[in-house]
């Protein structure tokens, strides 16, 4: 599962979706999940870089996992999510910087047929309101941003949680241009 994890990290950094430090990818497995280790650059996953945690509380090697474990195992915990993907797409980023709060509504019309309404949350960096906010969002929807952060994007595999942080860096990328173009 650890190539999953890593292959996922490759096309994120390959695609501008991530900068090679940031963002991180987990898969749950029953009462456990991997998750990529803090401080690892996804474009150069290897086993070590992937930790195995509890899914249903906190565990030993939490301190060796990302700083967004918390966020994971909250998601994990009250949604139907089976894998997480947390990147840093620059214009996701932007728009919520723009938008500031509420949610951003695609132009284009995959954005529209795929996502729907994609919700901006709030809270710090690895926090439980972070987590709450997230829990939230992705119970509804399939991907959110956080305000000045990064994309939180669900899926039932993998690949799906992937897809779904394309798009809406895409929808993000065309508003962006639309809204800029408008002016």
């Amino acid at each position: 599962m650890w190539q999953d994890i890593s292959r996922i990290g490759r096309k994120l950094v390959q695609g501008g979706l991530v900068e090679s430090y940031f963002g991180n990818i987990s898969v749950r497995m029953g009462d456990k999940m991997l998750i990529t280790r803090s401080g690892s650059a996804l474009d150069e996953l290897t086993p070590d870089k992937v930790i195995e945690v509890d899914v249903c509380g906190t565990c030993a090697l939490d301190v060796l996992a990302s700083s967004e474990t918390v966020v994971h195992r909250a998601i994990y915990n009250n949604t139907s999510a089976l894998a997480i993907v947390h990147a840093h797409c620059p214009y996701a980023v932007t728009m919520s910087l723009l938008e500031g709060e509420g949610c951003i509504a695609p132009l284009d019309s995959e954005g529209r047929y795929f996502l729907g309404d994609i919700p901006i949350v709030q809270g710090g960096i690895g926090s439980g309101e972070l987590a709450g906010n997230l829990v939230e969002a992705l119970s509804v929807y399939k991907a959110a941003i956080v305000h000045g952060h990064g994309t939180f994007a669900i899926g039932r595999v993998l690949d799906e949680a992937y897809v779904l942080t394309t798009q809406v860096e895409h929808s993000c990328r065309i508003k962006y241009m639309h809204d800029l173009m408008r002016k």
